[in-house]
């Protein structure tokens, strides 16, 4: 009496088999709680609903651009119809893991090596739409498919570092170029400021002697503009050019 009675916990269901033959309607269905079967001409076969954690294995994969990586994943999926996962496929947990490892080097083969590095999450979609397509049949539901880790050859590696290392230095250039760029544009207008209003330019030469003062130097340089002395410079010229004469 016994053999006749199972008890099945919340997460679990049970698939009847009665002579062979899929049994339906019997004494407490088919779970969760008491089932009652009949001892030597049923059987019972229990089926977990809850989420199964699966890592695939490292696979060997050549990437769209001829870089040989090695890759696993992890994927996550669950029993949605107990009867189908037990009828239509032998073994629902390594079908669904062989499904896995055959997607993961399709779709990756298919991408370039930065779209693996840099597309991780479109990766992982793609990888989830297509096993669970797969497993649909099976009443198995795959809710998520993440690569963990991509592991590149030691030169790939030194190449990626180079590439990286020459695009900072890349974006350290063009940024101190626009720095540049910017001051230049600044000083222009300053200057376009100063033309126009002399007044401007004095003003800003007494600042910078007041500048110079403040830093208790010994010797204090006074710059002198360049139109103070122009009429000197042209008299020596007039001077040089009557004695040559």
């Amino acid at each position: 009496i016994g053999m006749g009675f199972h008890v099945l916990r919340e997460y679990e269901r049970a698939v009847i088999f009665r002579w062979g033959r899929l049994a339906r309607g019997l004494i407490g269905g088919n779970g969760p709680g008491v089932v009652v079967i009949i001892p030597l001409i049923d059987k019972l076969v229990r089926v977990s609903l809850r989420t199964v954690t699966m890592d695939v294995p490292q696979q060997d994969v050549i990437t769209k651009d001829n870089v040989s990586v090695k890759v696993n994943a992890v994927v996550y999926f669950r029993v949605v119809d107990q009867q189908r996962a037990i009828i239509e496929v032998e073994d629902y947990l390594y079908a669904t893991s062989m499904i896995a490892q055959t997607t993961l080097r399709s779709v990756l083969g298919q991408s370039q090596l930065d779209d693996l590095l840099s597309k991780r999450e479109e990766i992982n979609m793609e990888l989830q739409r297509i096993i669970d397509q797969q497993t649909e049949p099976w009443g198995v539901k795959v809710s998520a498919v993440e690569v963990k880790n991509v592991d590149l050859p030691q030169e790939m590696q030194r190449a990626i570092a180079r590439q990286a290392e020459a695009e900072r230095e890349r974006r350290s250039k063009v940024i101190h170029a626009e720095g540049e760029f910017q001051a230049a544009q600044r000083l222009a207008e300053a200057a376009n400021v100063m033309s126009q209003n002399p007044i401007a330019l004095q003003l800003r030469y007494l600042q910078t002697l007041v500048e110079i003062a403040a830093e208790k130097n010994s010797t204090t340089i006074f710059p002198i503009p360049i139109d103070i002395i122009t009429p000197l410079i042209k008299g020596l010229e007039q001077g040089k050019e009557a004695k040559q004469s």
